[in-house]
């Protein structure tokens, strides 16, 4: 029974998190690769989990478990209708206003009803199986690890197995058999739950059911929502810092989800594997670096920040989950205690994804997420004795007034210390900021053995640590989308202005009037892309299309009686690239200018055919491609809205994907001629006048249209590989990953 239980456990959870990242698949070509997108999905599938595990609760209680058994078995048939998941026909996301809510109102209609009867199975297995009086039935909370090692595998072999060697039609289908497989296996639980009642003698019950049920306060409730909502939080804080704020890598989001079910994995196992005493004493000090090297705005080495975010989360996920496994009730209330560790999460989801970017212009939840999960992990706790211990106080009152008054100290040091430095002038470079946050860094260190003065005590640092200038410049206005966060920023030279995404510069102005109209970074007139307008765009009456707008640098090539139409899917990005008193490339260029909001599979459709002679494909200047924007179908789409001679120019430049591969086998499969440019060699002298390194590649339908540049030696043909060409149902960016 334990194995059938475990076997059927594990298979559900699997089945949970395949649909994920496959759906995000399926949506791809509608909304992009935003980290917002998986956000929102993630508080779709969080708060379907929630509607399963209130159904397991509320069903088992009213209808008593045997009987309870028979009417899900009908229930497992329902989602078999809308199998296999596919996107709907009809389904176009909103041009303005937030795409949350279409997109939770998709995935309702699309994988709601299949979701919400897998998601049913963890709390209602687990139940079901304390009621079979197995010997082992009086806690069978370590069949939770057993589902969720099933999630970890599923998580681990989607990109690594499936996503490189299945198409999206075929993993829909296998998924589709994987559900008619867990509902035979549940049909054998409950079978296997049956024939244990029938042998058990008459009047015989469980060992547990003959003790006195335990009442649960609503304090208890509460604790559990709390200790499930931080590390919740904290888990899509981390991943949106991270692909934003440290390394655009792509697939990152899957080290904070895997870490945050192994978390689950080690608490609930019989034998839990990591002693809670040591954590605890690790946690300061991991928080203490962390929040030092976030003041420091720090961006290399990449490898060990990002392992110094992950050891933080994971240090404060594996003692918040602790303390749930620690108090964790009697299986009379098993359905009840996931179900408010269910609400905890879907809290912390909808905290994350949309309540955040409305009230926050930074990834400030990061910040929350990192202050309450410390205070919840290192709080004393009735239930463990693995909290550091604390100095006695005369009453409650006195020593939150006092942590309250200390934990300000740490953040009054940095406002003093930044004070000086402005006062005497000083650069901000790695030496001064170390100066300026050390000294708080060692208070709050100090404060340790005081949760709440702790916790409160980073949270000043990070505060203050918000007005230190760091490599970016000091920044004029932040603006934040579903998209991510804007930021415009005056350089320290005091020389330009910077449209900055994340870490990813977007665009860049001269802020002399005799520079304000040159084209900056990868936009320079000395680079590929500059060459390739001077020649190809020369004629007045051309029509050039660009996806993605930036600040608008682009617009500095236009030319009297030409029409350039720019496709941009973030209202803000166009906001900013408008407002005068930061950029003026849209206002000063010389052409008609039109912009076009909304995902360029779908705005550029709307344009005439053969109605451009260059295409500009520009939304790669950021390690997050849009996946959606590189398959053959996109090709296709490029190609029907290219004039016969025209061309396509395509940013590649990428620190962590190899992409011009990708487009090289895409350009045979669509019979292009395609030639690329690397131009990452820059002197000292270009980079000081605002040119930055770039990759473009130029394609066209006929050599003797690229006739110009096929006779520079800069160029050469685009390098391909046996690798399948992405479509919109196969893609992997493992394949173009750079392993060096």
């Amino acid at each position: 029974m334990v194995a059938l239980y475990s076997v059927t456990l594990f298979v559900s959870a699997a089945l949970l998190f395949l649909v994920q990242p496959m759906f995000a698949r399926l949506v791809l070509p509608l909304l992009g690769g935003a980290p917002s997108v998986w956000n929102t999905a993630m508080v779709f599938y969080q708060a379907t989990l929630l509607a399963g595990y209130a159904y397991a609760h509320l069903c088992t209680s009213r209808l008593g478990v045997g009987l309870h058994a028979r009417w899900h078995l009908l229930l497992l048939l329902l989602p078999l209708a809308l199998l296999p998941i596919a996107i709907p026909p009809g389904w176009t996301p909103p041009v303005h206003g937030h795409p949350g809510p279409w997109l939770l109102a998709l995935m309702l209609a699309a994988v709601g009803a299949p979701f919400f009867a897998v998601s049913t199975t963890s709390p209602l297995l687990q139940r079901w199986f304390a009621a079979s009086g197995h010997r082992r039935a009086a806690d069978p909370y370590f069949l939770y690890a057993a589902s969720n090692v099933g999630s970890l595998l599923a998580l681990i072999c989607y990109p690594l197995w499936l996503e490189p060697n299945i198409s999206l039609v075929e993993q829909s289908r296998l998924w589709q058999w994987g559900y008619v497989a867990l509902a035979a296996l549940i049909a054998a639980c409950a079978l296997a739950l049956w024939k244990s009642a029938s042998r058990a003698p008459a009047g015989a019950v469980p060992s547990s059911a003959a003790l006195p049920v335990e009442k649960l306060s609503a304090r208890r409730r509460l604790r559990w929502v709390l200790l499930s909502f931080a590390p919740s939080s904290l888990m899509l804080g981390v991943t949106t810092y991270l692909s934003s704020e440290v390394a655009v890598i792509p697939l990152l989001w899957i080290i904070p989800l895997a870490l945050y079910l192994l978390t689950f994995v080690l608490v609930f196992a019989s034998r839990p594997m990591l002693p809670q005493p040591l954590l605890v004493r690790a946690l300061p000090l991991a928080f203490v670096a962390l929040v030092m090297v976030m003041n420091l705005q720090a961006t290399q080495p990449i490898g060990w920040l990002m392992l110094l975010h992950v050891l933080a989360f994971f240090l404060a996920t594996m003692l918040c989950h602790g303390r749930l496994a620690a108090d964790r009730p009697e299986t009379a209330h098993l359905t009840e205690f996931f179900l408010w560790m269910s609400v905890g999460g879907v809290l912390g989801g909808l905290f994350n994804a949309l309540l955040a970017p409305v009230i926050f212009r930074s990834v400030a939840e990061y910040t929350v997420g990192l202050v309450l999960a410390c205070f919840l992990a290192l709080a004393p706790s009735t239930v463990d004795q693995t909290a550091p211990p604390t100095s006695p106080a005369p009453n409650p009152r006195i020593s939150l007034s006092l942590d309250l008054l200390w934990s300000a100290l740490p953040g009054l040091l940095i406002f003093g210390l930044l004070w000086v430095a402005s006062a005497a002038r000083l650069r901000p470079d790695a030496t001064l900021a170390g100066l300026i946050f050390g000294p708080a860094a060692l208070v709050c260190y100090f404060f340790s053995r005081r949760p709440l003065r702790f916790a409160l005590g980073l949270g000043a640092m990070l505060l203050a640590g918000n007005f230190f200038e760091g490599e970016k410049g000091r920044v004029l206005h932040a603006a934040r989308s579903f998209f991510g966060v804007h930021r415009v920023t005056l350089d320290p030279t005091e020389t330009f202005h910077l449209l900055v995404h994340g870490k990813t510069l977007h665009g860049m102005q001269s802020l002399d009037p005799a520079h304000r109209r040159e084209p900056l970074t990868y936009y320079h007139r000395s680079g590929p892309i500059g060459q390739v307008l001077a020649s190809v765009a020369r004629d007045p009456a051309a029509k050039i299309a660009a996806i993605g707008l930036g600040a608008g640098s682009l617009a500095s090539y236009a030319l009297p009686q030409q029409s350039w139409t720019f496709y941009e899917i973030d209202p803000v990005v166009e906001q900013l690239a408008r407002t005068e008193r930061y950029f003026t490339f849209l206002r000063d260029s010389a052409a008609e200018l039109r912009v076009v909001l909304g995902d360029a599979r779908l705005t550029l459709a709307t344009a005439p055919a053969a109605a451009f002679t260059v295409i500009v494909l520009d939304a790669f200047s950021s390690d997050a491609i849009p996946v959606h924007l590189v398959t053959r179908e996109a090709f296709a789409l490029y190609q029907s809205k290219l004039a016969p001679r025209g061309v396509i120019a395509c940013h590649i430049s990428n620190l962590h994907l190899d992409l011009e591969p990708v487009f090289a086998n895409l350009a045979h499969d669509a019979q292009l001629v395609c030639l690329v440019r690397d131009d990452t060699v820059i002197s000292p002298a270009e980079a000081a006048l605002g040119k930055a390194p770039s990759v473009w590649l130029i394609l066209a339908r006929n050599a003797d249209y690229l006739a110009p540049f096929s006779r520079d030696s800069r160029w050469r043909p685009a390098r391909g590989n046996d690798r399948a060409v992405w479509t919109d149902d196969y893609s992997s960016l493992l394949s173009a990953f750079r392993w060096r």
